[in-house]
């Protein structure tokens, strides 16, 4: 990733005084967790495979497991601190003169940041459903004594959360809680991400405002971005939990990055989803591919009109057993461009959301307004964008590419020139007023 924006950038932001700077978060290697039991109960057949599961798939169960999640959490937490504090003592005027940090995190690595930034703690759950299991003993028949018995438990219960909300102001008053993060996150990037199951698996469901407050609130994160490829079957859309018809609504497509003059993301309009049938088998899907998806853009050789995510993918592939090392990224925005090695100057920049962000009216969700052109009548709609697809090029099956393009993200050129697109368009903003000052 480090390197395809770097060439990015070159090609297309070299004009800007600030320069985006990528610090890998490597935290898994230093987790404990099991040990090696599980490689020791791992069958020696398909070793490949198997070792592709154990650090993918098995981050998951060990995210879920009760015994495992705090370590998991304090792992990355941990470490994104430290790497900032790090930055920002090699570099002490990036706080000064408004550095923005950006995350970009894959995969499960996306639950985890969500999870850090919001604080969000299984526990709570646990005692939300508690609660609702009192309530409705309550609406039951039952004897004497046993509804003595739970009166007791209730008053005892009372008096036990009273004596913990004591102590609690007692320490808050002498011990300050710092926050989870040493730092305010800008932009926050899911790529191949399940974020969207694990939310509505504790309970979130779509509402009748457009706004990302929703999910993420925007004190927390300034802007959530939800990328994915079309095949991968980690992947989930995040937008139809804030608006149930946007599950109708196409995702924005990502451009490719040699696309001239192409459309700012802020003006491309919502159009309808046209769902087909899925082919069933492998031979069906290969004889569909030359066909355009009705959820992308026609199919067209690639060499042409951009890079092609799956054959990234046949060479990533080769080192997906290290997926579930590298799940956070993080990026460090206007950080001062310089032709040494280590850039040693920084940009003096404004912090806040983007001026043209507005809030959706606050309604009942209608059923949805169609059109001649296709595209979605402006009644209730989210304040921006969230869901963003990568094209789909011409390939032999979706089958490999579903095996593929879950690994493929980091190399991918389009999503280089994406993420930068976002990271430097207050730059670009800026840039243009600057210049219509002075041409006025």
């Amino acid at each position: 990733m480090r390197d395809t924006a770097r060439k990015i950038e070159e090609k297309y932001f070299s004009n800007l005084a600030t320069h985006a700077e990528f610090l890998p978060v490597e935290w898994r290697s230093k987790l404990t967790l099991d040990g090696d039991t599980v490689d020791s109960i791992t069958p020696d057949k398909v070793r490949g495979l198997r070792d592709m599961l154990n650090s993918s798939a098995m981050d998951i169960m060990y995210y879920t497991s009760p015994l495992y999640r705090d370590e998991l959490v304090k792992g990355l937490q941990q470490e994104l601190n430290r790497l900032y504090t790090l930055f920002c003592s090699r570099n002490p005027e990036f706080e000064e003169k408004g550095g923005k940090v950006s995350i970009v995190s894959h995969s499960l690595g996306c639950v985890i940041t969500y999870d850090i930034m919001t604080g969000w703690n299984p526990v709570r759950l646990y005692e939300q459903l508690l609660q609702k299991e009192e309530e409705e003993l309550e609406d039951h028949w039952m004897s004497y004594e046993e509804r003595r018995l739970l009166e007791e438990r209730y008053i005892a219960k009372q008096r036990l959360r009273e004596i913990e909300e004591q102590l609690h102001e007692l320490k808050a008053s002498t011990i300050s809680k710092p926050p989870a993060l040493k730092f305010k996150v800008e932009n926050f990037f899911c790529m191949g991400s399940p974020l969207a199951v694990f939310l509505a698996l504790r309970g979130i469901r779509p509402g009748n405002s457009g706004s990302q407050d929703h999910i993420l609130p925007k004190t927390i994160c300034n802007r959530l971005l939800n990328i994915f490829h079309p095949t991968d079957p980690v992947a989930y859309r995040l937008e139809p939990l804030i608006l149930k018809h946007y599950s109708n609504i196409s995702p924005v497509q990502i451009h490719w990055y040699n696309t001239a003059n192409p459309l700012p993301y802020e003006h491309m309009k919502p159009s309808f989803l046209n769902p087909t049938k899925e082919p069933t088998s492998v031979t069906e899907s290969e004889s569909a591919s030359a066909v355009p998806s009705p959820t992308t853009s026609p199919v067209m050789v690639r060499r042409h009109y951009g890079e092609s995510i799956t054959n990234i993918g046949k060479a990533s592939i080769l080192g997906a057993a290290s997926i579930g090392k590298g799940l956070g990224g993080m990026l460090l925005s206007r950080f001062g461009r310089s032709s040494a090695t280590t850039p040693q100057t920084l940009e003096t920049g404004k912090d806040g959301a983007e001026a043209d962000d507005k809030k959706a009216p606050t309604v009942e969700t209608p059923p949805l307004p169609h059109s001649s052109s296709g595209f979605l009548e402006p009644t209730v709609e989210l304040e921006h964008r969230i869901d963003f697809e990568l094209r789909e090029g011409l390939v032999e099956s979706r089958y490999w590419s579903a095996v593929t393009s879950h690994t493929a993200y980091w190399s991918s050129l389009d999503i280089a020139l994406f993420l930068l697109t976002f990271m430097y368009k207050h730059e670009d903003q800026e840039d243009t007023d600057k210049s219509n000052l002075e041409a006025i």
